[in-house]
């Protein structure tokens, strides 16, 4: 039980020995390495997608729609219309007009947590 005791203080003296490294260096160098991370992810293209509404209906009936031809939407008039990122719903929103041309105000924005959870 003796020998323990004492390999046990010789592991303490080479712990002694041990010196110590300041890392400062790769601090800094892994936050720049993390900011040219999020310049490369700004440079990938992203799909967004408006969408009015949605409707199911039978190839038949499908098959039948011509010039003119109405198709209902489950969505009531008024209603908030979704934007999708990716096919992924990150806000809801109301038609708008500029310039001659549509747009889409954003009224509510998915929060982050929100969409990570759908991700599951």
């Amino acid at each position: 039980m003796e020998e323990q005791g004492v390999q046990g203080q010789e592991t303490i003296k080479q712990r002694e020995d041990v010196q110590q490294h300041d890392f400062e260096d790769l601090k800094d160098e892994s936050r720049q390495s993390y900011e040219r991370d999020i310049e490369f992810l700004l440079d990938i293209p992203v799909e967004i997608t408006v969408q009015l509404g949605s409707s199911r209906m039978l190839i038949k009936e499908l098959l039948q729609l011509g010039q003119g031809s109405v198709v209902e939407l489950e969505k009531l008039a008024g209603e908030p219309m979704e934007i999708l990122a990716n096919n992924r719903l990150i806000a809801k929103g109301e038609v708008v007009v500029v310039n001659e041309k549509f747009g889409v105000r954003l009224t509510d924005i998915v929060s982050p947590t929100e969409r990570l959870s759908k991700l599951k």
